[in-house]
Parts: C-alpha cells; structure tokens; sequence
C-alpha cells in the first residue's frame, strides 16, 4: 500500500511516527540542567562555553528518550538542544538504489535518511578559508491536519581544493577483499577498475600499498610511490582473483600494520577497504575488528574509508568500521559510480578540513514547541560533550557538504528567533577548536515546501528524507504518497537539470510498484 501522509498528527498526544532506526541510538544521559519557569515549560541551562541564556532556550540536558523504528512517538523533548557529529556517508542510499532496481526492497534498518539526503549537490556558499559556512532555512510542510509543522534544514560546507597540488601528498592502503563472493559481476572486477583509473590519476609523490584478504590477509603491495612504479602497481592489481572464504577481520589488521609500517609523516595516511563486507571466517563480530581502527586512529591518525559493492552487502559491518575509523563510506555497482568515487570524490576524502566535527543545534523554547532530527542516530552525541574534543566527531575533507533535516513544530504565533546552529572541529595539523554558528528565524519558514519561492536544493534533501522514512515504514510532516513524491521529484529534475535527482525519481517509482 502507498505510503500516505500522517492522518493524525496533532491527535492527542501528537504523535510522529520514527524519525530514526535502532535501539542502540538513544542519547546519553547528561545528568540533568532543566529548570522550570513558574508558567512555562522546561527550560535547559546554557551549556559550558556560552549558548543562548536559559530563557532564551539555550541549555545541556538531554533530549527526550527515544524509541527504536516504528513505535517511536514525537513526544516533546525534555529540553531544546540536538547534537551529532558530522557524517558525509551516501552507501545506504547507493545500495538501496541498486537494490530497487534489482526488484528488491531494501531492509528497514539498512536505510539511514542523512545518507539519502547527503548524496545530493546542495548550494550552500563556501568559506574563503579552512573551517564552515552555516546555513539555516526552511519551510512549512504539514497538512492541514499537521498544521504548525515545518522542515528546518542546517547546511555545513567546506572549502573546495582549487590547485592540484594543495593538499598534501596521499599515502592509501588498500584493503582489498578477493573472497569468493567477490567473483560476482560487479564487484572485484570493478574494484580491479576502479584501482588502475585512481593509480593513473594520483600524484607522482602519492603512494599506494596493497593489501588482499579472502580466509588469510596478505601484504601484496607495500607502501610504494606512484613515481616510475605505475606499471608494477597495474600488473599487481590486474592479477587479483577471487578464492575462498572473506575474513574481513583479517584483512583490517593486516592494512592497519602496512598503513602504520609505510606511515609518511606530512601525509594523509588513510585505509580503503573495498569489499561486500561478508565476514564468514575469523572475527565476524564488529566490535573485535573494531578495536584495532581505534588504536591506529588514536595513535596514528589513519582514517578508514569504506567503499562497498555487491548484490549482497553487509552495509552494518561496513558502516561500524568506518564510524570507528574516523572515515566515509559510499556504495558503488557501476563503472561510472567507481570512477566518481575514485576520480572526482576520492581526493575529498583523502584530505581533511575538519577532524571530530560536531554540529549542536539550540532550539529556542519561546518559539519551538517540538523537534526531532531526521536520521543521524548512529551519530548522537550527547549534549554536554559538544565541546569535549576527546569524543569523536566525524572527518570532513574539501568540498564536502552535510546537511541536516528538523521536522519542528513551532508555537501558535511564533515569531523572531528559531534556532541558532553550531558546528565545531579541530583543525587537522594543529588539533586547536574552532567554532562557526548560524540562526534562524520564524519568518524564514513562512512559505510552503513545495511553493515556487522555496529553494529548489531544500526541496532536493527534502525529497531525499520523504523517500527514506518511507523505506523505513515511518512518517513524517508533509510526506506525500510514493507516486505524488515521484512526480514532484521529476519536476524538480527538470527545474535544477540534475541527472541525480532524475535517478532518485526512478527509484521512487521502483519503491511504489513494490510497495504496492
């Protein structure tokens, strides 16, 4: 059946069906910092290190309990902050892509909306300089029975790299799976492709090491410059061949120790591991291959990008690694995937703008009635470690936008001051913090998502949230059904001439034939 609108959200006690996925997503405890004015609601305490005073909504006690999927109701949050670190991750959505077009439909639980809506082109203007731009707007979205709903959207950019040779030299390990599983069209093939476009495109002083994994790892490649050595490194990539079993623990230690062992220093040292990401032999439990990225990242800095293939892809495996690596994942099943991956955005990745980036977003009370952040929840933080720099983040590169989308239910009569959007990094040689912030008013969420005047990029992320929830069996404001998405989707393809916005369309369609 299609997925419809909410019928019944202002009816009692205003409920909203899951904005996220998991049990294991909810918030930490904070310990408190709510107080109550004599006629109003709770009112959080300014956090450590300034936010708006107490009450003007600013505060540090933990958002409202969460529930896991589908039983999760919007109940109004204990207090007016959200926090998460930044995630530029897009494999969920490429993989439910392929999946669609397969006739499948993917797991409830693989779907995570910031993927979805972070695997589309935003506009937001860039610094001059190392550090975010921070953009906040919006626009109305519910139905005339969700009356008083918006979307508030925070978008965070990054300079782009404008000479070849500004970022510093690369030096990647890769971590390459040649299990059996890997023979299937498609995936070591086009692994295979993907290393001999990158090892034509990177710099002479870049280098590279290879490392294989199937039951046993093997260092095939040690640490080597690209310099009068492109030759050796194509004829060892070419002869890469599947064989028995995928020991993925295997494979991460074994790239770990070359990444250390050929460690450059004044380089960005990075592991790539390329596989399904299958585990059947070895260490299959994700919290045991785990420990060895948290010591390499700790000791070394060596970040972890992940990049999957496959029909059949352990996208959870893959995610948890990366999260604990510091780094990215993305999905890929065609060549023209591979060669975006590996020519145009690799060097994002490869590069960093920001270390342990977090973004905390302060709700004001006088004017929000109730939020919720939609998706992130593999990424919350809580609220008093916003400024705590020995707690993850998340690492972005140049050029790199995160968006972040808030179904927010504003007061009767609000106006003047929404919210008020920080994010906060290191600055990856030097490790000092630096902040940027951004505001939002009442009167920037005055038109309707769908109105001519709204901008067509919110539109986009938009879209991208309402085609995720929906995947998921969620809700949420203003969602229309599958088919009335498509047909936005598709006009929205033509009015920004973005070919994957069109491809998002035709997923939308394969959604609501097998949704039925």
């Amino acid at each position: 059946m299609h997925r419809g609108a909410l019928v019944a959200l202002l009816a009692g006690a205003m409920l909203l069906t899951g904005c996220g996925a998991g049990g294991q997503t909810d918030r930490a405890s904070n310990g408190g910092g709510a107080h109550r004015a004599e006629d109003g609601p709770a009112v959080p305490m300014p956090p450590d290190g300034g936010g708006r005073p107490a009450e003007e909504g600013g505060g540090n006690a933990r958002e409202g309990e969460q529930k896991g999927d589908a039983e999760r109701e919007f109940a109004p949050p204990a207090d007016y902050l959200s926090t998460f670190a930044l995630d530029v991750d897009t494999a969920s959505y490429g993989y439910a892509r392929r999946l669609l077009a397969e006739g499948r439909l993917p797991e409830p639980d693989s779907v995570r909306p910031e993927e979805f809506i972070n695997s589309f082109r935003q506009d937001y203007p860039r610094p001059g300089s190392d550090g975010f731009t921070v953009t906040v707007d919006g626009a109305r979205a519910g139905t005339r029975e969700e009356e008083g709903w918006s979307l508030l959207r925070v978008g965070l950019a990054t300079r782009p790299s404008t000479r070849t040779g500004e970022r510093p030299p690369a030096a990647l390990t890769f971590v390459v799976d040649i299990s059996g599983s890997m023979a299937e069209p498609g995936r070591l093939d086009l692994v295979r492709e993907s290393l001999d476009v990158l090892t034509d495109q990177l710099r002479d002083d870049d280098s590279i090491a290879v490392v294989t994994f199937s039951d046993e790892a093997e260092v095939r490649l040690p640490m080597t410059r690209l310099d009068g050595n492109r030759d050796r490194i194509h004829s060892i990539v070419d002869g890469l061949e599947p064989t028995d079993s995928t020991n993925v623990e295997a494979g991460v230690r074994t790239g770990y120790d070359a990444a250390v062992e050929g460690r450059r220093r004044g380089a960005n040292n990075r592991v790539v591991l390329l596989s399904d990401a299958l585990a059947n032999t070895g260490e299959t439990e994700a919290d045991a291959i785990l420990e060895r990225i948290g010591e390499s990242r700790r000791e070394y800095g060596i970040t972890l990008f992940g990049v999957g293939v496959g029909s059949e892809y352990g996208d959870k495996l893959m995610e948890r690694l990366t999260n604990r690596g510091d780094g990215h994942t993305t999905y890929v099943s065609t060549s023209a995937q591979a060669r975006k991956v590996f020519v145009d955005q690799l060097p994002a990745h490869v590069e960093l703008r920001a270390r342990d980036a977090k973004a905390q977003v302060a709700f004001d009370s006088q004017t929000v009635k109730e939020f919720r952040l939609i998706g992130y929840e593999n990424r919350a933080v809580a609220d008093e470690d916003f400024r705590n720099d020995q707690v993850d983040g998340g690492e972005v590169g140049p050029g790199h936008t995160v968006t972040a989308l808030y179904a927010v239910r504003l007061r009767d009569g609000a106006s003047g001051h929404i919210a008020t959007a920080t994010v906060r990094w290191l600055d990856p040689r030097t490790r000092a913090p630096h902040e940027m912030s951004g505001t939002v008013e009442a009167s920037a969420l005055e038109h309707d998502l769908w109105s001519e005047k709204t901008a067509p990029r919110l539109q986009v992320s938009a879209a991208a949230a309402f085609f995720a929830q929906a995947l998921r069996g969620a809700e949420m404001p203003g969602a229309p059904r599958l088919d009335d998405l498509a047909e936005r989707t598709g006009t929205l393809a033509r009015r920004t001439e973005d070919a994957s916005v069109r491809q998002m369309t035709e997923s939308i369609r394969q959604a609501d034939a097998l949704l039925g």
